[in-house]
């Protein structure tokens, strides 16, 4: 980058020893095959959501049970979009195989 950055600047094509090495000729990932999710991250998850979904049923009858200031989507909308973010971002990172990517994918 700083070697045609260089060139750019002066106007001088750069010495041969940087065209000859300015490029990644070979990448080899080591290290298996695809992993795997991990069932007992999704079992947590699935625990966290049944939790996420007991709440949301208590907070809408706490907001219609008794006089509050404010609509339950205050509280239930935050905590949906969080937990809704955790999982997709777990899910897409294991569909995607998470780990050393090579450049150019």
């Amino acid at each position: 980058m700083f070697a045609n950055l260089h060139q750019l600047i002066h106007g001088r094509p750069p010495p041969p020893e940087v065209e000859k090495s300015a490029f990644i000729e070979e990448v080899r990932v080591s290290g298996g095959g695809p992993e795997r999710r991990n069932p007992r991250v999704e079992r947590t998850i699935l625990v966290c959501w049944v939790l996420i979904a007991v709440k949301h049923a208590a907070i809408i009858w706490v907001c219609h049970r008794y006089p509050v200031p404010y609509h339950q989507l205050w509280i239930n909308f935050p905590t949906w979009l969080l937990g809704a973010l955790a999982t997709g971002v777990y899910f897409l990172g294991s569909r995607r195989g998470a780990g050393p990517r090579a450049a150019g994918r």
